[in-house]
């Protein structure tokens, strides 16, 4: 059995869907090199209805190359660039 992960929850004052997405890539580009954030798990919600969660990246096991980059509803094959 393994420790218990840890969710640090990052309230905004960003009022769309696509402001958080952009605040997020940017986040996930700017904090790649540091390992213990789990970009690939990262969902939004609205502040009131937080149960609710929009998963952000795909992240699906690449053959040797890492998790998929692109977007959780991508068109295509997976990649390890973001789209």
């Amino acid at each position: 059995m393994s420790a218990p992960r840890w969710v640090i929850h990052l309230p905004t004052t960003l009022t769309s869907l696509d402001g958080a997405i952009i605040l997020s890539t940017a986040l996930r580009e700017s904090l790649a090199h540091v390992t213990a954030i789990d970009f690939g798990e990262t969902t939004l919600s609205e502040e009131d209805r937080q149960f609710l969660r929009t998963r952000i990246w795909c992240d699906a096991r690449l053959h040797g190359a890492g998790r998929c980059r692109r977007r959780n509803d991508h068109d295509g094959p997976c990649g390890a660039t973001g789209e």
